[in-house]
């Protein structure tokens, strides 16, 4: 029988490897949008975050003095807050890959303005549309610049590759009976509007809106010749995801009846003055990719810790918004918010000092790094029960690891510490003999952890190390 057996399994091998083969090979070969991931609107919930793709640029998504900013970022974030999720967002790296990411399930919302091709249809669903958008020409205002379309006849533009930009001049130059040389280039948008007012190229196309806002801190570009007529754009969901896409267009009715469209539009595409600060501001990750004038001693504070100084950053800006005269109503000041005990005891003289007020607020930090380190040795779970410390004191969070550890829980997960850090507001949990330190609003530390490392996410994909 066991000669049998083994005979039946080399010849049964073969054949289950020749099999999973071909699987492999049919799959490979199917096109990434036949069978995107089943991922729709109440496992997005069940997971507690949705991730959507966006442009990195000076309307959409960016940092300025240290705030996450952008018309599709706050637009996104409203939307996850309506939906009771967490927000994640990624930068789009062409929109070829932005729908592979689509339909693989790293993503949930292309929020990038497409319009909609019969090509797109294959890869997605689209929603109500967002607003109307025209094409316009980028070029320097000089005696070569052109007034009229049918003079781009034998010039060169240069586009962003992959959008429909190129679908869009060579319907022009049909319709015209011109030839219009277009160059792809795998760069953003705004990248080829700084090669146009540097006299590198001659000629790009970009949205209008986009166009407008870089010409109020761009005098030398003209962006009035327009390429095509307004059309809609809107974002782009999974086509197996009917409910999130039903959510999203009922979200979208509301922010338009109730004039948050409006509002958004306005802060980021009309008011050029607010918008020429942002984005000429040696603190925009748009141009000059500061966070803040501190970021030199910030980095050397980091460095002590052993930290990403775009994390102490994120800190810095969740503690002060940068402002070394900030008082809290408890009585904090400064960069790091210190209160007057830690600033005694961390030798700090002059809170409003930033150079002293980052000296006490890192000893302070490093104290609770050694205050966790044996009992959490892993430094990324350390991390979070370090900033909880900092926020609500490191005798509430020992409570909540205690507790952690009473019911049998792994103390060196943060998760389940928080759990029970968020509870130290019942009477039946605060007043537990495991506890000492008593009543706290542990919820509100847990939400600080997470505002500081979802902050210090954006920092990382924005900002340079």
């Amino acid at each position: 029988m066991n000669k049998l057996l083994r005979h039946s399994l080399l010849f049964l091998f073969p054949a289950i490897l020749f099999f999973a083969c071909q699987q492999q090979q049919k799959k490979a070969k199917e096109p990434f949008w036949e069978n995107p991931v089943e991922l729709d609107l109440e496992s997005i919930k069940e997971r507690g975050f949705i991730r959507a793709i966006v442009d990195n640029s000076s309307t959409s998504y960016y940092v300025y003095r240290g705030k996450t900013m952008g018309y599709e970022y706050e637009m996104l974030r409203n939307l996850a807050g309506h939906l009771d999720v967490n927000l994640r967002l990624v930068i789009s790296n062409g929109l070829e890959k932005s729908f592979r990411d689509l339909n693989e399930g790293k993503a949930d919302i292309i929020a990038i303005n497409l319009e909609i091709s019969e090509e797109r249809k294959k890869y997605a669903n689209f929603s109500t549309p967002i607003r109307e958008m025209k094409t316009v020409l980028v070029q320097a205002k000089n005696n070569k610049a052109i007034s009229v379309t049918d003079s781009l006849h034998q010039k060169t533009v240069y586009i962003k590759k992959g959008t429909i930009y190129r679908e869009k001049l060579q319907n022009l130059a049909d319709s015209l009976g011109i030839v219009i040389h277009i160059q792809e280039k795998n760069e953003n948008n705004e990248s080829l509007i700084y090669q146009v007012v540097e006299g590198e190229i001659d000629f790009t196309v970009v949205d209008d809106d986009v166009g407008l806002v870089n010409a109020t801190y761009f005098d030398n570009i003209d962006v009035s010749l327009a390429i095509s007529e307004p059309s809609p754009v809107s974002w782009a969901l999974r086509k197996n995801s009917p409910d999130l896409l039903q959510a999203t267009d009922k979200w979208l009715d509301r922010t338009s009846s109730t004039g948050y469209q409006a509002i958004l539009y306005d802060k980021y595409f009309l008011n050029k003055k607010n918008s020429y600060f942002r984005n000429t501001s040696p603190f925009s990750s748009v141009s000059g990719g500061r966070i803040s004038q501190f970021d030199e001693i910030i980095q050397e504070g980091a460095d002590l810790l052993g930290w990403d100084w775009r994390l102490l950053a994120s800190l810095v800006y969740k503690e002060s918004r940068f402002d070394t005269s900030a008082i809290s109503y408890a009585g904090a000041v400064g960069l790091l918010q210190l209160m007057p005990v830690t600033l005694q005891r961390f030798g700090v003289s002059n809170p409003n000092d930033p150079v002293e007020s980052l000296r006490g607020g890192v000893n302070y930090l490093r104290y609770l790094d050694s205050f966790w380190l044996e009992r959490v040795p892993d430094n990324s779970e350390r991390i979070k029960f370090i900033l909880a410390s900092y926020n609500v004191g490191h005798g509430h969070v020992q409570d909540a690891w205690r507790l952690a550890l009473k019911y049998s829980k792994d103390t060196r997960q943060w998760t389940n510490v928080a759990y029970y850090l968020e509870r130290k507001s019942s009477p039946e949990v605060y007043r537990d003999p495991w506890v000492t330190s008593g009543y706290a609003k542990g919820h509100m530390a847990v939400q600080y952890v997470r505002d500081i490392l979802n902050l210090y996410e954006t920092y990382k994909v924005l900002v340079e190390p």
